[in-house]
């Protein structure tokens, strides 16, 4: 999957996770249509990666034609490839107007505003290296650099949380998720252009410095108050040497230095000094920035042509379940609470909503309250399914010692990548009480549950319309942390 299709793939997933109330422009039947027109055009033999590149290509053609704001923030989230060319540009022509030999036509060998540059360069060198350690030994290590941010900004890789406020819910959800998603190509992309603009900022200095050197002839000479000439000589060996040997063009010995020095004679003709600076620069700016950019540049096209984009989601995989005819199995496991023979239907009836009509769906002996710690094992999944399900009825009051640790006993017992979700029947509930007191029950089971890391999906099981259910499931398959995030 390419980076175009992966793009696409978020895209209509923030609109088929998010509830329905919050999703204008793609409805049920949107979402039939767009599986139906993939599998007739990429066939049943297609793989799954295939299946949804294709399902998501369709959908946002549909969605962009019937809303403008799809195709800006689309538009918003592509690179644009002429940031890049566009920035070294502007570096080289910066580079080629920089004095870079001194005022007066006279250059300080030891302070010429290349020699800044060199240690500039050897700074982000040190910094890319600790940047680099830090990964290794798994530190954080920090956001981007304000200059990144900007580049980004100007590439519209990067959306402003102020930009994303002014898109509908599902473009701001695909552009937070994408922002994330497409990291670490981003950075490739951005680092490649700010070593290319370096690269071109040394490139102009150095073009600059020759073609004034060809038209005015400039001096060369050292003042210092603290160093002498055998303190000089030290430093420029250090600094200058490998060009020297590379080159061939000697540095002067300390005799020399003390009768070029300023206030002794006008200098020496600039020209060895130039070429020595020229050589030093292409072997501390210019080539290791080159290679820098190339190593980002082939980062860049590898991500780019095969986007990692995990599709081990409860909602890629319902989709791809779907896509080859493959019966998803689904545990239930109720907690202190036997649903009636209407809710078990309507259970039925949701999961086949979500995972297709061939669902397998097996509800297990329903675990008594404070037996969290006594997990009867031939009730749990010895391989990973499609789905297991911790049911609770609303009428409970969710309690973290007892609610909250049989969902934790729960998720450390399931087999590797299940995803775990968390069902509230409200049927008997609503039969008892008003929509005040509903309101009320669902938000304790909400604080209840966010110290878990889990989003409930509240649900009348003896109710005809589970529309709004089957959404808010597959929103919390697309999140649901699973048990192989947890090892």
């Amino acid at each position: 999957m390419n980076e175009s299709d992966a793009r696409n793939v978020m895209l209509l997933r923030a609109y088929e996770t998010l509830p329905e109330q919050d999703v204008v422009h793609w409805s049920e039947d949107d979402r039939a249509w767009a599986t139906q027109a993939a599998l007739q055009a990429e066939g049943e033999q297609a793989s799954a990666a295939a299946f949804l590149a294709r399902r998501a290509r369709l959908a946002a053609e549909r969605l962009s034609a019937r809303d403008r704001g799809v195709r800006l923030a689309v538009r918003a989230l592509t690179w644009r490839p002429w940031i890049g060319w566009l920035l070294a540009f502007l570096a080289f022509t910066a580079g080629v107007a920089t004095d870079s030999i001194g005022p007066a036509r006279h250059i300080n060998v030891l302070a010429p505003p290349l020699l800044a540059l060199l240690a500039w360069n050897l700074l982000v060198y040190v910094l890319l290296l600790a940047h680099a350690a830090a990964r290794l030994g798994g530190a954080g290590t920090g956001g981007p650099g304000p200059l990144a941010r900007l580049v980004a900004r100007l590439a519209h890789t990067a959306v402003s949380a102020r930009a994303r406020e002014r898109f509908a819910l599902p473009l701001a959800a695909f552009a937070r998720d994408w922002a994330g998603a497409s990291a670490t190509l981003s950075a490739s992309r951005v680092a490649r252009v700010l070593h290319t603009a370096a690269a071109a900022f040394a490139a102009g200095a150095l073009s600059g410095m020759y073609l004034r050197g060809f038209a005015l002839e400039y001096r060369a000479g050292w003042e210092s108050t603290f160093l002498d000439a055998s303190a000089v000589h030290a430093i420029l060996a250090v600094v200058l040497g490998p060009a020297a040997a590379i080159s061939g063009i000697p540095l002067p010995d300390l005799a020399s230095l003390e009768a070029i020095r300023s206030g002794v004679s006008p200098g020496e003709n600039a020209a060895r000094w130039i070429h020595l600076y020229a050589v030093t620069v292409l072997l501390i700016v210019l080539l290791p920035r080159a290679l820098l950019a190339l190593g980002n540049l082939l980062v860049e096209r590898r991500l780019a042509n095969r986007f990692p984009l995990s599709l081990d989601d409860g909602y890629f995989q319902s989709i791809a379940r779907a896509h080859h005819g493959v019966a998803a199995e689904i545990r239930i496991q109720p907690y202190s609470y036997r649903p009636s023979a209407q809710a078990a239907l309507g259970l039925n009836a949701l999961l086949a909503g979500v995972f297709g009509a061939r669902a397998e769906v097996a509800i297990a002996p329903a675990v008594p309250y404070g037996g969290e710690d006594t997990l009867d094992s031939a009730a749990l999944p010895g391989t990973a399914v499609a789905l297991v399900v911790a049911l609770f009825p609303l009428t409970a009051t969710p309690e973290r010692e007892n609610h909250g640790a049989f969902i934790g006993a729960l998720a450390a017992r399931l087999p590797r990548a299940t995803p775990l979700a968390v069902l509230v029947d409200e049927s008997a509930f609503a039969q008892r009480f008003g929509a005040e007191r509903r309101s009320e029950r669902r938000a304790a089971w909400q604080r209840m549950l966010a110290e878990t890391g889990r989003e409930p999906v509240f649900v009348d099981l003896e109710a005809q319309d589970r529309t709004a259910a089957e959404r808010a499931l597959r929103a919390a398959l697309a999140h649901a942390p699973a048990r192989a995030a947890q090892d």
